[in-house]
């Protein structure tokens, strides 16, 4: 039986269902106060505008691999952003994307796909939330490019791009870069998020985001901003402190698909959030990631793209990895507040 609960407020800890993976998230803000208590100030090592060590800092692109692709501000030579092959990468092009079993009953493919970096600026120290809406522009529009070159490359199923900010969400360079990797299999987690939408697109006739975008709007409880063609909110049942999710108000299966106005709008509210989240964390490292539909799906009614930005403030403990299930140690409903009244403060 489910008991249908309207404005009535929760119990401190309580288990919610994600309705887009179908997991149970503990929510349990009691285990680590309120979310301004992470709010702790973290240290910002001082960096130079240009490293003569660094392989992204112009003057020293001969220590990359050739570029791919480059991008430049009219009648200017210096490059704004550049995307090269990533000099250490999980998957390379050569090979083949065909399974093989090996030792008679394990099933193996050859290391086969693409690693690219985008060099976000030529600005050594730069961060996101420091760029001008038109130079975060330029990076989302090398995404774009990039994200359909590599979807047409044969045998690749899937396009994952993401920024790692930050050494405890994965990054080994300082300088400003995100990266792109085209795999040949579409994993588990993406296939179970693929099945549990198709599933409520059968037995309702609608997308599920669609259907979350509409559910967020009517409770309003975490919807941190909205402009014409996106929504940004804190998840109901959010896996980690502050996730926040970026979503298109316009049904999109794929990132690829999207247009020139839509990539513009987006670099503005992308910087937008990155810089309420630095300013309510106090420069916290973080990762983001574009969810988009596997190649195969793209026109799919049932997929939606979005964006995921998760501050690295959460630790994963004992209980998550013998159980599966997440403790969100904040309520999605206090951090939206914080969030925009952390917004409101700076004018944003």
């Amino acid at each position: 039986m489910i008991i249908v609960m309207h404005d009535e407020e929760s119990s401190l800890t309580e288990l919610r269902l994600d309705p887009v993976t179908k997991e149970w998230v503990i929510i349990a803000p009691e285990r680590a106060g309120r979310p301004h208590d992470h709010s702790e100030c973290r240290r910002t090592i001082s960096e130079p505008t240009f490293a003569k060590d660094c392989p992204f800092c112009p003057g020293n692109e001969g220590m990359t691999p050739p570029e791919v692709a480059v991008y430049r501000k009219k009648d200017i030579s210096m490059w704004v952003v550049r995307v090269v092959p990533n000099m250490y990468p999980v998957l390379e092009g050569e090979g083949s994307s065909e399974k093989r079993l090996v030792d008679d009953h394990f099933v193996s493919i050859g290391g086969f796909g693409a690693h690219e970096v985008v060099v976000e600026s030529p600005v050594h120290n730069q961060s996101l939330k420091g760029m001008s809406h038109n130079e975060v522009e330029f990076v989302l529009r090398a995404y774009h490019d990039r994200y359909v070159d590599l979807s047409k490359k044969p045998g690749v199923k899937l396009v994952v791009i993401f920024r790692n900010q930050g050494t405890t969400a994965g990054t080994s360079i300082v300088h400003p870069h995100s990266q792109i990797v085209a795999v040949p299999i579409v994993s588990a987690d993406v296939t179970s998020r693929c099945i549990v939408a198709s599933e409520h697109y059968r037995k309702t006739g609608r997308c599920l985001y669609c259907d979350i975008n509409e559910w967020e709007l009517l409770s309003g409880k975490r919807i941190v901003s909205e402009t014409d063609r996106f929504l940004v909110f804190n998840p109901h049942a959010s896996r980690y402190p502050f996730e926040t999710c970026i979503s298109p108000k316009n049904h999109n299966a794929s990132f690829g698909k999207i247009d020139s106005d839509e990539i513009r709008e987006l670099a503005i509210i992308l910087r937008r959030v990155i810089r309420t989240i630095d300013l309510a964390l106090h420069n916290p490292d973080f990762n983001y990631v574009f969810h988009t539909a596997p190649v195969d799906y793209d026109t799919s009614p049932h997929l939606h793209w979005y964006v995921q930005i998760v501050p690295r403030i959460w630790t994963e403990g004992g209980f998550e990895i013998g159980s599966g299930i997440h403790v969100n140690t904040s309520s999605p409903e206090h951090v939206c507040e914080l969030l925009k009244k952390t917004s409101l403060e700076q004018g944003q």
